[in-house]
């Protein structure tokens, strides 16, 4: 039987689906995302799966392994790499409810990445119910943090990838429904400048405000921004009285670059911005790194071909390319292991209050990532 015939019912799906978009799990809130993996570590042992959970550190949450019985178990084949948490925090399915309005799903976290986390599942179900035995043993890793860095968990998926000959990572696809084949260098920094506090109404000209030392230093970050490196502050925390001058503030910025030798430039840029000027300190901290996934590895083009002609027949040209937003893949591209990134459902939105996917995608990708697990040797 070819994988590309086996039938999903969309509407099933959505149901099932559901549960998991309705648990939010923003990367902070480590209870919450356990608890996500708590239903999906239930749902990969309904589908026949081993699961492994791995205790969560650094303050994040665990993770959750399911290998699926295979003859060659144990042996090098296929992971499967997706993380659980979100950028949405506890109370959003308030403002963006799961909410299907024709073909269009709403719902935090459903893009990216539960919902080609999900289809990714019901691939290997949808295998396994039609008697169809993969090539090469699968592994299913879900992570807790992808969206803060990957901190706490990088080491273990990629002691996970050393494994296996090919990582999939359904992330969301590009918006013309394209694939990921390499990813830009990344790192994040945390800001801090030190003043001096005084009351802000009776000596007020005493203090060094803090807060106006960091939007300063923001424009100036922000200002280093090329066609070969970009740098943007997402982060703020200061103040805690409006009547006081502000002797500290946090920020975070992050740093983005298509080689790695641009990304070099950015990081020693940013670290010589720390001094102290009109009384304020400023300090520079170098956070996580995610590093260059070269673009034309013979791996991975390998396994885009393959992913071609498995969407050609399935209706649509797939195309591959390069892209920002760093994922998983970026740490398994640059060891050199076989990744196809982005092969996740089709949507628009990510990290908004107006996420959402395109329904008919959910069968699309799941054809996709099954023909993938069949057709890979």
């Amino acid at each position: 039987m070819n994988p590309l015939d086996l039938k999903f019912d969309t509407d099933d799906m959505l149901e099932r689906l559901r549960p998991w978009i309705e648990c939010e799990s923003p990367t902070y809130d480590a209870a919450a995302v356990d608890r996500m993996m708590d239903i999906a570590a239930y749902d990969l042992t309904v589908a026949g799966a081993i699961v492994d959970r791995i205790p969560g550190r650094m303050g994040f949450g665990g993770s959750v392994r399911a290998r699926f019985p295979h003859p060659d178990f144990g042996k090098p084949g296929i992971l499967i790499s997706g993380h659980l948490d979100t950028v949405h925090p506890i109370g959003t399915l308030e403002k963006l409810p799961f909410k299907r309005e024709g073909d269009i799903c709403y719902g935090p976290g459903i893009m990216d990445m539960k919902g080609g986390n999900f289809v990714s599942l019901e691939a290997i179900k949808a295998l396994a119910a039609a008697g169809m035995q993969s090539p090469l043993p699968v592994t299913v890793l879900f992570t807790p943090d992808e969206e803060v860095g990957t901190p706490s968990t990088r080491d273990l998926i990629e002691a996970e990838a050393a494994k296996n000959k090919y990582v999939l990572v359904p992330e969301p696809a590009r918006p013309d429904g394209g694939a990921v084949i390499g990813r830009y260098a990344i790192a994040r920094f945390n800001l801090t400048t030190r003043g001096k506090p005084s009351h802000a109404g009776w000596a007020l000209s005493e203090g060094r405000s803090a807060i106006a030392a960091m939007s300063r230093k923001i424009l100036e970050i922000e200002a280093m921004t090329s066609d070969d490196c970009t740098f943007s502050v997402g982060v703020i925390h200061a103040g805690q009285w409006v009547n006081c001058v502000s002797s500290s503030c946090e920020a975070q910025a992050l740093t983005m670059a298509k080689t790695q030798e641009d990304l070099d430039k950015g990081v020693a840029a940013m670290m010589a911005l720390q001094g102290e000027e009109n009384g304020v300190i400023f300090e520079v901290t170098r956070g996580v790194t995610r590093p260059v996934w070269e673009p034309d590895q013979p791996g991975t083009m390998a396994m885009f071909d393959l992913a071609k002609e498995l969407c050609s027949e399935l209706g649509f040209e797939l195309t591959g390319e390069s892209s920002g937003g760093g994922s998983d893949g970026n740490f398994t591209g640059y060891m050199g292991i076989p990744t196809l990134d982005s092969i996740g459902v089709r949507g628009k939105g990510l990290h908004t209050l107006g996420e959402h996917i395109e329904v008919a995608s959910l069968a699309e990708r799941a054809k996709l990532i099954a023909g993938l697990l069949m057709r890979l040797e």
